[in-house]
């Protein structure tokens, strides 16, 4: 049981990891706008863009500057961190 836990643990939190690595790359993307336009450009903004909507529809541009990314790579962290500490909770409790 603990080691189907230890497994399910790396895995949801090496998928955050690439997620987040993958939203780094699609927003630097953006500081050079041909790049999206190649095929894997498009690849990873059909990969990103769904997640960043959500976070357009209720953080509006100030300007010229998007903050979306920043709260969206945040928010990110805070769930690989809140399920870090449900998998320590649960692990603790299997243990004792």
């Amino acid at each position: 049981m603990i080691a189907l836990l230890n497994n399910s643990y790396l895995l949801i939190s090496g998928a955050l990891q690439l997620y987040s690595i993958l939203l780094v790359i699609y927003i630097l993307m953006s500081w050079v706008p041909s790049t999206r336009e190649t095929k894997f450009g498009q690849l990873i903004a059909k990969i990103a863009e769904p997640y960043l909507g959500f976070f357009r529809k209720f953080i509006p541009p100030f300007g010229m500057i998007d903050f979306s990314p920043i709260v969206a790579l945040l928010s990110l962290q805070l769930i690989s961190r809140g399920i870090g500490q449900i998998y320590l909770m649960i692990f603790q409790a299997l243990v004792y």
